[in-house]
């Protein structure tokens, strides 16, 4: 009785490691949620497929659990906690890939009120090496993409050092190969970069009331090192992967870019989406034959989510979801690992006794369309935050159209004028070359050496 069991398991074993590609890989994928906790994801899923159905990132094989507490703080920011999957070392909050004695020193303001005052001094801690600068210097093609500014914390986080996240007109003199203030670990400069805030590469003006006070203008120094310089998504469309190795692409004048749940219902917009951000991304560093490192941001999740929107949230989860479908259709994973995962977590969470089917973002109900009251007799939504702006002193009686509407803001525990962060664990979802290497629960900073090994950077 014995040796069929042993067969079979034998079999599985085999089956199993069919599923598993040699190290080291060519290119690697590093897909990023901003503040894409787990009920964030079930929430996602819910809401595009039902509870049956996965998202494309929770078909990925290999998963794990990641603490993402900071140097300083159980509940950590952007910056460190993206900071540690690139660097693998646990900083202090707001700190951007930098020693974990760097002390977070705020950016002073301008006489136009921006604030392009560096005030990180030298001695302030050192630069700590990024899995892009680490691929760089193999001679790999390297990109950072997102739907944030190309300065904001996730992004950045890939290719500068800097005391303090807030400190973005310096984080972008860091990309500028020649100029002033470049990051020389960077070669000959990021092969790709896409995202939001022009202001932040361009000079004051009248009509630019936010750009930088030195008079630089980062997107023409650029072009004289080979970039290609796009705003729309028509100039995206339209650049020959074959013959372009260089892109900048700043999809926004001022800020990050839109909502996905906005850029789809406004026919005037002119942004690409994040999959066609990453499509483009990989035609244009799948040219390099030594492969590539590329980083890509769903950045707007976090935003909706501390503005408790849940809606917006899960449409952002969703868009990022759609760029790994469509990076999993260009890639070879013998050759390529792509890992998925979040910097942190937020304070949303899913509460009653909902029936199956009923709405994740509509009022809490029975199978048989009873809904469910508070003790004053109020009804209530499954997704609720833990805190936030909209918390009443009397709860109103809401009804399921209000509810599920693009601009709903879900109630809060807690009022506060922003929602915050929250410090649970997050999932990583993973696949490709090397990926069998993700399991079990680690620190955040233990991405690090497994992308680093699984690449043999």
């Amino acid at each position: 009785m014995l040796k069929p069991l042993l067969l079979s398991c034998a079999i599985a074993a085999a089956l199993t490691s069919s599923l598993t590609y040699a190290a080291p890989a060519k290119n690697v994928i590093f897909f990023l949620g901003d503040g894409m906790g787990p009920t964030t994801l079930t929430a996602a899923r819910i809401y595009k497929y039902g509870e049956e159905g996965n998202l494309q990132m929770q078909n990925l094989p290999y998963t794990a659990r990641l603490k993402t507490y900071s140097n300083d703080a159980q509940t950590t920011d952007s910056a460190p906690s993206m900071a540690a999957y690139m660097t693998g070392v646990k900083m202090n909050n707001e700190v951007i890939s930098m020693s974990a004695d760097t002390t977070a020193v705020a950016p002073g303001k301008d006489s136009n009120g921006n604030k392009t005052v560096n005030n990180c001094t030298t001695g302030n801690g050192t630069a700590a090496t990024t899995l892009l600068e680490l691929a760089k210097a193999q001679g790999k093609g390297t990109g950072s993409v997102t739907t944030t500014e190309l300065t904001h914390a996730t992004p950045a986080a890939t290719f500068a050092h800097i005391c303090h996240r807030d400190t973005q007109y310096e984080i972008a003199t860091q990309a500028v190969p020649g100029g002033a203030g470049f990051n020389s670990a960077l070669g000959d400069g990021v092969d790709v970069l896409m995202g939001g805030g022009a202001n932040h590469w361009t000079p004051y003006s009248a009509t630019n009331t936010k750009g930088r006070a030195d008079g630089r203008d980062l997107t023409a120094e650029l072009q004289t090192h080979g970039y290609s310089y796009v705003t729309d998504k028509t100039a995206l469309q339209t650049i020959d992967s074959s013959q372009t190795s260089k892109v900048l692409g700043l999809f926004s004048k001022t800020s990050h870019l839109a909502y996905e749940l906005d850029r789809v219902a406004d026919s005037t917009n002119t942004q690409p989406s994040l999959a066609e951000m990453t499509a483009k991304a990989i035609d244009i560093l799948s040219k390099n034959d030594k492969g590539y490192f590329l980083m890509v941001e769903g950045g707007r999740i976090d935003h909706a989510l501390h503005g408790t929107n849940a809606k917006r949230a899960l449409e952002d989860t969703v868009a990022l979801d759609e760029a790994v479908k469509t990076a999993l259709a260009k890639v070879d994973l013998t050759d390529t690992l792509i890992v998925v995962t979040a910097d942190h977590d937020h304070t949303m969470t899913m509460n009653g006794y909902s029936a199956k089917g009923n709405p994740i973002l509509g009022l809490v109900a029975d199978k048989d369309g009873n809904q469910a009251t508070d003790v004053d007799g109020r009804p209530y939504t499954t997704l609720v935050f833990g805190n936030g702006s909209n918390r009443q002193a009397t709860r109103p009686d809401l009804t399921s159209e209000q509810v599920q509407a693009d601009d709903y803001l879900q109630e809060a525990g807690i009022r506060l004028s922003s929602e915050t962060h929250g410090g649970g664990d997050v999932m990583l979802f993973a696949d490709g070359a090397g990926a069998n290497s993700f399991k079990g629960t680690m620190e955040n900073t233990a991405v690090f050496s497994l992308v680093k090994s699984a690449a043999g950077y």
